[in-house]
C-alpha cells in the first residue's frame, strides 16, 4: 500500500477487522505468559520494566502489519531506535504499544492493553485498543466512528459524554499519582469522583462516556496515546495538549509527548482549571 494514496471508509472497515484480529493474536500471546509464573522482568534505560509478554506481542503484531501493510513502516515501542533523519521522511505508518500498562501487568491486575494506531500526516486516523484479560475492544477510524465490542456481543457505537453535570468523573493514573492531579481537581468547585485505572483504559473510559476528563500530568510517550486519541476523537470528545490543541506525531526526535488532557465536553472552559496547576 503506496504512503500516499488516500484510503476510504471502506478501506478502514477492512483494516479495522484485520488489526483487530491482530491485536487478538497479541492479546492471546499475552495472556500465555500471564498465566505463567515467570515473567522474567527486565528493565529498559530509562527504568520502565519489559516482559516477555512485552516481546510476544511486538513480534506478533509487526509480523501481522507486515503481512496486511508491506508497504508502511511501523513504529513500535520496542523497536523504538529509529532515527529522527528516517522517521521524519514517513508520511503514514502504524504507531504500536504491544504491551500498555507493563507495570499493571506485572501486578496483575488486569488493566493492560494492546494499542495499534495509523498515523497519516502526524495524525492518528485508525485506532485499535483491545483488552487482553476481559477481551473488550475499543475501536475507531477516521470518517467511521468509535465502537466497542465486548467478549460474545456484536460491536455498538461509543460517545462521550459530552456535557459536565453536578458531578465530575476524573480519572487518574493507578501507577502514578501525583501532586498535579490535586491541584486540578482542588480548582473546581462541585463534586469530583477520582477513579484510578491503568494504560489507555482511562481514555477509552472518557469515549465510552463513563469518565468526564483524564489529565495526564506525567511522562508518555507517542505510542501511549495515539489509538487512544482518533478512538476518543471519533467518540466526539479531545485529547489535546494543556493548551488545548491536538497531538501530533513523528514532527521531532524526541518520542516524548507533552502533558495531555482527554475529554468529553468540548464546550467546558478546561483551561482556567489546568492554569491553577503548577
Amino acid at each position: 500500500m503506496p504512503t500516499h494514496v488516500a484510503m476510504t471508509a471502506l478501506d478502514y472497515t477492512h483494516l479495522l477487522d484485520a488489526v483487530r484480529q491482530i491485536a487478538y493474536d497479541a492479546g492471546q500471546k499475552i495472556m500465555a505468559v500471564y498465566a505463567s509464573d515467570d515473567f522474567d522482568i527486565e528493565h529498559k534505560a530509562d527504568k520502565t520494566p519489559l516482559t516477555r509478554a512485552d516481546i510476544a506481542a511486538h513480534d506478533t503484531i509487526v509480523a501481522g502489519l507486515q503481512q496486511l501493510t508491506p508497504d508502511l513502516p511501523i513504529l513500535s515501542e520496542e523497536s523504538s531506535d529509529i532515527d529522527f533523519s528516517q522517521r521524519r521522511q514517513w508520511q503514514r505508518y502504524w504507531l504500536v504499544d504491544p504491551l500498555d500498562g507493563t507495570r499493571e501487568f506485572i501486578k496483575r491486575n488486569g488493566e493492560f492493553t494492546v494499542n495499534i494506531a495509523l498515523i497519516d500526516q502526524h495524525k492518528p486516523i485508525l485506532g485499535v485498543i483491545y483488552v487482553p484479560v476481559t477481551q473488550d475492544s475499543y475501536y475507531a477510524a477516521k470518517g467511521v466512528g468509535a465502537f466497542k465490542v465486548e467478549v460474545n456481543s456484536e460491536p455498538f457505537p461509543i460517545k462521550v459524554r459530552d456535557r459536565v453535570e453536578d458531578k465530575l468523573i476524573v480519572a487518574g493514573s493507578r501507577s502514578h499519582a501525583s501532586k498535579k492531579l490535586q491541584q486540578f481537581v482542588n480548582s473546581f468547585d462541585m463534586e469530583i469522583e477520582v477513579i484510578s485505572i491503568g494504560s489507555s483504559l482511562k481514555s477509552c473510559l472518557v469515549a465510552e462516556g463513563k469518565i468526564d476528563i483524564y489529565p495526564r500530568f506525567g511522562p508518555t510517550s507517542e505510542w501511549d496515546t495515539a489509538a487512544a486519541q482518533c478512538i476518543v476523537e471519533q467518540a466526539g470528545g479531545k485529547l489535546t495538549d494543556m493548551h488545548l490543541q491536538a497531538l501530533r506525531y513523528n514532527t521531532k526526535s524526541s518520542l516524548l509527548n507533552p502533558y495531555f488532557i482527554v475529554f468529553g465536553d468540548t464546550n467546558k472552559s478546561w483551561l482556567p482549571h489546568l492554569a491553577q496547576v503548577k
